[in-house]
């Protein structure tokens, strides 16, 4: 598909039309009242550290037990690095139509949340942030509520202290506050997540809940449930930070989503919510984990598959069968046109996303199933930086020309030899090089348009 803005429409303008194209859930169609919605993002987690996935490394019992109860995608595919893959999930577009620099979200993009917002939703984000430094950003992008970490400060603190685990910096609903040394960031804003979870069913009113969150990313440190939590603060004033604390990390990230999970089922409403889990980007260097009995080493920022395939799981028990597995393409840029079509709020054309509902999938049916994903990468928005390539199941195709057959070449260590491709090789390079013209003069036209 191939899309163009003609006009470049004032900010203002956009959100008028927005709003004339969005209407609320049509409950004669579904159930009595509009599904909640809950979009849970792990930072620095690939697919291989999930144990449904075939991960053996670490113990994920709530994210297993989420599969269990939903379905499971096999090949969902983000962009190697955070703030590419937020640009791409909230917005439904190629980040080579929209994506400005490492840390900003270009203001005159519509998010899901503007979407959901004006069809009536009550709207929250916490967790990470970092797409500006406007206090008031996460109000422009569509979010009521918010509880995050890196809005209007840094990394660090003046001392060079990370500030989102212990005596976490946060910022909620505008106010900046440091916390006491015992308390922990992810733990804080999950809390503030579940109060308006609680707090938006008792007013009967649905919801949508974005979670970015801010586990797992280094520093590698102690988290609550470690032996050497407080004992050891040194992680914190290095990037990394110590790697074998990665495995506390992960438990406790699947702590957090097993308690929004059993807060749904508490108050009753797990039926009418859908809820996603996935991650930004592939796991962090030096993480080396098994999965299925080979090593994979984290590679994000990396291109390759253990850069991009993320982990993807979805529940809905009104709707997605239990224990499901599905082997389709999956993109970011599909997560806001299934979220609206699951709420049943219109995109309007104006939008001009790039993104495919995976809803009909989650029905259990055959769907608009992707035949092929498209990535355009450079964390500084440079094009002479940027990665390009599209990709299929088998075959990888890059700007560059290189085409890897990933399956025998996870790495991509060994690209093919042009001149002696088999037939099937041959229709991927042309189908893919195909793709790969469509968008490769499409830089910022969503923007400068």
């Amino acid at each position: 598909m191939m899309f163009s803005m003609k006009i470049k429409l004032p900010y203002t303008l956009s959100f008028i039309l927005v709003l004339m194209s969005c209407h609320p859930y049509n409950k004669s169609k579904s159930m009595d009242q509009p599904p909640n919605v809950i979009v849970i993002m792990a930072d620095d987690l690939g697919y291989e550290t999930i144990g449904k996935n075939g991960g053996s490394s670490y113990q994920t019992p709530e994210i297993d037990r989420m599969a269990s109860n939903g379905m499971l995608f096999e090949h969902c595919y983000a962009q190697p690095l955070c703030t590419p893959s937020r640009v791409k999930l909230m917005t439904g577009i190629y980040n080579v139509r929209n994506y400005v620099r490492f840390g900003v979200l270009d203001t005159d993009q519509t998010t899901f949340g503007h979407l959901f917002r004006n069809a009536g939703y009550a709207t929250c984000i916490i967790g990470k942030w970092q797409l500006g430094k406007d206090p008031a950003g996460p109000q422009y992008a569509g979010f009521d509520r918010h509880c995050l970490w890196q809005v209007r400060e840094g990394r660090v603190d003046s001392t060079g202290r990370d500030t989102r685990f212990s005596k976490p910096v946060l910022e909620t609903d505008g106010a900046l506050k440091t916390y006491a040394d015992t308390d922990y960031g992810p733990e804080i804003v999950s809390e503030y997540g579940m109060d308006f979870i609680e707090e938006s069913h008792q007013e009967g009113k649905p919801f949508l809940l974005y979670y970015p969150m801010i586990l797992t990313h280094c520093p590698f440190s102690p988290t609550p449930d470690s032996p050497e939590w407080i004992k050891d603060d040194s992680t914190i004033m290095t990037y990394k930070g110590k790697a074998h604390y990665f495995d506390d990390m992960v438990a406790e990230m699947d702590k957090i989503v097993g308690r929004i999970n059993h807060k749904l089922e508490e108050l009753g409403i797990q039926d009418n919510t859908l809820v996603i889990f996935t991650g930004d980007n592939g796991t962090d260097k030096p993480i080396v984990s098994l999965m299925n009995g080979r090593e994979v080493a984290g590679a994000k920022g990396q291109s390759t598959d253990a850069g991009t395939r993320v982990p993807l799981i979805v529940k809905w028990p009104d709707v997605v069968e239990a224990n499901s597995v599905n082997s389709n393409l999956i993109d970011f840029s599909d997560f806001l046109p299934t979220i609206c079509e699951a709420a049943n709020i219109e995109v309007s054309d104006t939008l001009d996303i790039d993104g495919r509902s995976f809803l009909p999938q989650l029905r259990g049916e055959k769907g608009d199933a992707r035949e092929w994903i498209y990535s355009w990468y450079s964390r500084s928005g440079e094009v002479d930086e940027a990665k390009v390539f599209a990709r299929n199941h088998r075959y990888k195709l890059y700007e560059s020309g290189e085409l890897y057959e990933i399956p025998k070449d996870y790495e991509e260590l060994n690209p093919l030899d042009l001149e002696t491709l088999d037939p099937d090789a041959k229709d991927a390079y042309r189908s893919l090089g195909e793709v790969l013209e469509q968008y490769g003069k499409r830089r910022l036209d969503k923007i400068s348009n």
